[in-house]
């Protein structure tokens, strides 16, 4: 098959892209580097021909725009878009995506600038298909919004005004008219919902662009185009250090044997004195220095250097993430002249696939010791990626280790986050699972296709391989496993043939387990490769309980009930999920309360799953589990409660499995704008049910008592590195209050370690209780605190005969701010905790409150108290069906 029309880039010799912050260094002969920033001034306009220009005359006049930005932040800056979030508005903003646009500069270069003997023009990132011109030439042409340009301007450039113009082509209205003459089009992922492209011929495979913005199953299609990243002036003399990189060959507790790298570009051969300077977490301090000749052009200097008892980096949970501040000099005639710095950790990262009784295992190994994998999966931060700030980040990886996670997967449908993200998973020993951009649709098996890849790979891997926190490179998210067993590919393999069939396989395999595994082992062999998610050992179907990573979809996916997730052990759980609703509070941002019912058109709008219908098969979990709701708002809350429910089932299924299982990573952490979905946190930063419940599922000291057929396995799960002593108490109570049995027992928790203490038949639980009236109470306690509390009920929550709590609630203020203390008469099921609009951090929320029970709760609030207490609004399982508190 023919491939798409070409937009090849013009390359050259790129400095380092530690020295965008810092900047090369010249000696006293030369003049000094200059970086002039490029962010201001611009405007932008529709195309010239754009077919839109009638319908927006205001766009097609030129305007201010945000640089960094795209077309449709600019536009919404000038009120000429409207809110893509509010209620259908998706639909209209469409006509963005579909027209070319232009921006423009005027600039002025001053002789400083020109006596350099090197000038570069550097984009970061260009969204996507563009034409660079300055001063009418063409000087680039650009097809990658994942990879850095950079234009030579050397003795291009004179004194005085010039004109910077880039023209962006829509990839639907480009590719589109050469797609419909190809005899087919690879399998994509989802189809239009506005009729801009035809189903099943979709152009995403064929560009290198977020795949999401093209629209997902929990996101809105912005096809955004713009100048999204930095874009500058970069001029030089004399030396440039390209790259430095500081490569760990061993690291142990007694040394860390590294190697830094210098990549130095000269003007003229010449002696040299490289040196690496270091600073650990506690203050030492140390230098290495090698004397080299230098010659004209680039080249590649190794310095060796030890450090003895490293202070080593660690995940969240098992030791500090501790980092090392490293800076590279280069020093000519006792000047320096180039320099670089970063922040490094010192670890050993191991991804342990070893044959065992159960298959092969997968197990992230740091600093020698096995690691269980606890997290969620990240999708982008937003539909507009220029929107995200680096507090949403902060915010986002602070809930993360709130909630004791200790890993993220950076999922392959989205973008490679900033520099600031991974610098701030590294402080707070966040692992990253970090995907290239391939987001489950087939990519073409063209050569050229993989060439343009494989310089984005070796751009961000450059980037981002001094981050401790990246401990995975993945060359996919579902490429290779729809390939092999999804219907619409194997129906598509059917129609092209076996010859053309094996061609594009082919291609994939190139790519994915030649391609981008030579770039990450070559540039970052510190840090191991895998070629895609899910994957098996040995050629083996993807999704094999017996080794490599998982996507268990059978539950949601399949409609499958919940406790199915007890039927499969993967050794490594990458994506499962159930959906829901966020809280009332975002749900009004985008919906009027006309709009307030399950199947109505604006939330459909705002629930992507199976074209709408997704609200439905909330509704059928809801409905299974938890009985009929009496209300949306109702819904909404069970939504909720069912979506933690569930993903607590299968996370500690997984970590009572341990070492069988290694790692859950749900789908997913957060949203990329309001509605159903998969996350955990949505995109306001309101936590839902299910954050909160991680916290209690992802805890470092976990009792899981697992029920199936009428008996109980209970375990004891421990990821500290020690033993712990501990007792374990179990209350069989009824919902009234009435005690059944209270025993208390010893345990030992041995280290890094699932241990069963114990398998219980009901009726040994029970004593003749009735099950529907009744429940179990599982709590860890040591040193007198209570490590870990886990409720067990004989049946699912609607056929409970839940009682009424007769909840007490009393907000205060004290010294530290507001409390809430809650108590209840009898036992209240999943109370969650409203204020209306009104916005308020809680301490805890979706919580179980056995009768007599007291519980506090921190309120963090801008609002008033007695604002808060009037819009306060409480909510239990009793109170959100039809049909409470009724047993069978």
């Amino acid at each position: 098959m023919r491939r798409p029309p070409s937009f090849s880039g013009i390359r050259c010799c790129a400095c380092a892209l530690a020295l965008l912050l810092h900047g090369p260094v010249a000696n006293a002969g030369d003049a000094m580097p200059q970086t002039v920033v490029l962010d201001r001034g611009w405007a932008f306009r529709l195309a010239p021909d754009a077919a839109t220009a009638r319908a927006h005359p205001a766009a097609a006049a030129w305007q201010p725009a945000q640089v960094p930005g795209s077309v449709q932040s600019s536009l919404r800056a000038l009120g000429q878009l409207p809110d893509p979030d509010w209620r259908d508005n998706e639909a209209k903003v469409q006509w963005a995506g579909l027209a070319d646009w232009q921006y423009r500069l005027r600039f002025s270069a001053d002789a400083a600038l020109l006596r350099q003997r090197h000038l570069d023009l550097v984009f970061d990132g260009l969204d996507t298909l563009a034409d660079v011109t300055l001063d009418g030439r063409p000087v680039l042409h650009a097809d990658n919004m994942f990879r850095r340009w950079r234009v030579p301007l050397d003795g291009v450039l004179s004194a005085g005004d010039h004109v910077l113009q880039v023209t962006f082509h829509s990839p639907i209205t480009r590719l589109q008219p050469w797609l419909a003459k190809q005899p087919y089009a690879l399998p994509g992922e989802f189809d239009s919902a506005f009729g801009d492209e035809p189903p099943g011929r979709q152009v995403a495979n064929y560009v290198r662009k977020a795949a999401y913005q093209f629209g997902w199953d929990w996101g809105p299609r912005i096809v955004t185009q713009g100048i999204w990243q930095d874009v500058r002036l970069e001029a030089w003399s004399g030396w440039c250090l390209e790259d430095f990189h500081v490569a760990q060959p061993h690291v142990d507790a007694d040394r860390a044997q590294l190697q830094a790298s210098f990549t130095v570009r000269a003007d003229a051969a010449g002696p040299a004195r490289l040196a690496v300077h270091w600073r650990a977490p506690d203050g030492r301090e140390g230098t290495t220095t090698r004397e080299v000749q230098l010659v004209a052009g680039s080249q590649q200097i190794d310095l060796p250097l030890t450090i003895d008892h490293p202070q080593r980096w660690w995940p969240a949970g098992y030791g500090a993430p501790n980092l090392y501040a490293v800076s590279a000099e280069i020093a000519v005639d006792s000047r320096v002249v180039a320099q670089a710095k970063h922040e490094i950790g010192l670890r050993s990262i191991e991804l342990r696939r070893t044959p065992d009784r159960w298959g092969h295992s997968f197990a992230f190994v740091v600093n020698g010791l096995p690691v269980f994998a606890k997290g969620a999966n990240l999708v982008p931060f937003d539909a507009l990626p220029s929107r995200t700030t680096d507090e949403r980040m902060r915010r986002l990886l602070d809930d993360a280790r709130e909630a004791h996670m200790n890993m993220l997967r950076v999922w392959g449908g989205g973008t490679y986050l900033p520099d600031a993200f991974y610098a701030m998973a590294d402080r707070r020993g966040l692992m990253i699972w970090q995907d290239f951009m391939f987001g489950g649709a087939i990519p073409p098996p063209d050569a050229a296709f993989r060439a343009n890849v494989k310089q984005e790979a070796i751009e961000q891997v450059k980037r981002l391989r001094n981050h401790p926190s990246i401990v995975l490179w993945s060359g996919n998210n579902e490429v290779q496993t729809s390939w092999e067993s999804w219907g619409d590919r194997q129906d598509f393999r059917k129609r092209i043939g076996a010859a053309e069939s094996a061609r594009i396989e082919r291609g994939m395999h190139a790519l994915f387990d030649d391609t981008l595994r030579d770039v990450a082992s070559q540039l970052d062999p510190d840090v191991p490769y895998w070629p895609g998610s899910p994957e098996s050992e040995g050629g083996a179907p993807a999704n094999s309980p017996d080794s490599g990573d998982a996507h268990v979809w059978d539950v949601w996916g399949g409609s499958a009930p919940v406790e199915d997730y007890l039927k499969s052990t993967p050794r490594f759980q990458s994506e499962f999920g159930l959906q829901s609703l966020p809280v009332m509070a975002t749900i009004h941002t985008f919906a009027t309360p006309q709009d307030l019912a399950i199947d109505s058109p604006v939330l459909r709008a705002h629930q992507k799953f199976d074209h709408g219908n997704g609200n439905q098969r909330v509704l059928l979990y809801v409905r299974r589990g938890y009985g009929e709701p009496k209300d949306f708002a109702s819904f909404a809350y069970l939504s909720q409660v069912m979506q933690a429910d569930g993903i607590e089932l299968a996370v500690d299924h997984l970590r009572s499995a341990r070492p069988r299982s290694m790692g859950a990573l749900y789908w997913q952490l957060n949203d990329v704008w309001p509605g159903a979905s998969w996350s955990s946190i949505d995109v306001d930063g309101r936590w839902k049910a299910l954050q909160f419940r991680a916290r209690q599922f992802y805890a470092p000291v976990r009792v899981v008592p697992l029920r199936q057929d009428d008996r109980t396995a209970l375990f004891v799960v421990s990821d500290r590195t020690m033993p712990l002593a501990a007792r374990l108490r179990t209350r069989v109570i009824g919902m009234d209050g009435t005690v059944v049995a209270d025993t208390t027992r010893a345990v030992t928790l041995p280290p890094l370690a699932s241990t069963r203490v114990d398998d219980l038949a009901d009726a040994a639980l029970l004593h003749g209780a009735d099950p529907h009236r009744t429940l179990a109470v599982f709590e860890l306690i040591a040193d007198g605190q209570t490590l870990s509390r886990h409720l067990l009920y004989f049946d699912r929550a609607a056929a409970l005969a839940l009682p009424s709590p007769q909840i007490h609630a009393s907000l205060q203020r004290d010294a530290h701010g507001l409390t809430l203390e809650l108590d209840a008469k009898q036992f209240a099921r999943a109370v969650w905790i409203d204020f209306g609009d009104h916005d308020a951090t809680l301490s805890d929320n979706g919580i179980d409150l056995l009768p007599g029970e007291t519980v506090r709760v921190r309120v963090q609030s801008r609002e008033a108290l007695d604002t808060l207490r009037r819009a306060m609004h409480l909510r239990s399982l009793v109170d959100a069906t039809t049909s409470p508190g009724l047993a069978p």
